[in-house]
């Protein structure tokens, strides 16, 4: 599992494994409450996985770079190595991934990963730096899997959108052309175990940039706030989970009609040498 690192305030606990550098426990310390999920095996045994250099999925698990053909697995491999800690202080602490022999198989970039956490009052950023120590310019997507303790049916998600809003719906792993349009009640969309039975929804050009858990007796849990272009909210298919992700995204799964290189890949980033890709999102606890 890693080595387990904690930062706390009179509030709040945050738990941090170096495996992937995944946050693994977030409590309320005047309650008791765990708001993460457990990583129980039963349902699914991750907890918070940062996904690098990939979100979702290559068509057919494989990419093509400069004319030569890599094989990833889904969400890339950042959420299964070791990450080293860089820093820690009293309400900050940063991990850090290099690039080696062992990456440099799958993705043929020279990099390096920071991810941070930083607890203020009720609030923990998750904070993201890619540095491309690279030759050439570099193409990555990057994304949060956070899963959150809470009951499926009756609960909602707040959006800071009007509605109706339209998601993605995935087929094998990879954005088919269907989509689904949920209405939205004073901002709300209620969950249910049903929607997931195609996998996660993708939202994009929705320019969503809160979401609110709320429980299903009406109360809040947490929001997130970002300011990535895609949105996934997923729980697991047909194991009606007792949790949901709510995952901000810069990048997505490939189209089933898909057939570029790495280059050309949808909502991709690029740096040039020497630059750095910072994003953070911020999850509060009510």
């Amino acid at each position: 599992m890693g080595k387990l690192h904690t930062l706390e305030n009179e509030q709040l606990r945050i738990r941090v494994s170096t495996h992937g550098a995944e946050l693994v426990s977030l409590m309320d310390k005047g309650t008791g409450r765990e708001y993460m999920w457990s990583g129980d095996e039963k349902y699914w045994n991750r907890v918070s996985p940062v996904l690098f250099p990939l979100v979702g999925n290559y068509k057919d698990h494989k990419i093509v770079c400069e004319g030569k053909e890599y094989e990833s697995g889904q969400h890339g491999f950042a959420r299964d190595m070791e990450f080293a800690l860089a820093s820690k202080m009293n309400d900050e602490l940063w991990f850090v991934l290099n690039s080696n022999e062992e990456t440099l198989k799958k993705y043929p970039y020279r990099f390096s990963l920071m991810i941070g956490y930083r607890l203020t009052g009720r609030k923990v950023r998750i904070m993201w730096n890619v540095m491309n120590h690279d030759n050439r310019q570099i193409y990555f997507s990057i994304g949060g899997h956070p899963a959150f303790l809470s009951p499926i049916e009756g609960a909602s998600i707040e959006f800071d959108v009007h509605g109706p809003i339209t998601a993605g719906v995935l087929e094998d792993g990879l954005l088919s052309d269907r989509t689904k349009s949920f209405a939205l009640d004073g901002g709300k969309m209620t969950l249910s175990y049903e929607m997931f039975d195609n996998d996660a929804l993708i939202f994009e050009e929705q320019e969503i940039r809160r979401a609110k858990l709320i429980d299903p007796d009406g109360k809040d849990v947490l929001e997130l706030l970002f300011d990535s272009p895609l949105l996934g909210i997923w729980s697991p298919v047909g194991k009606r989970a007792p949790f949901v992700c709510i995952e901000p995204w810069y990048g997505r799964t490939d189209r089933s009609s898909f057939s570029g290189d790495l280059s050309e890949r949808e909502w991709g980033n690029m740096l040039k040498p020497s630059e750095v890709f910072s994003a953070h999102y911020d999850v509060i606890v009510s």
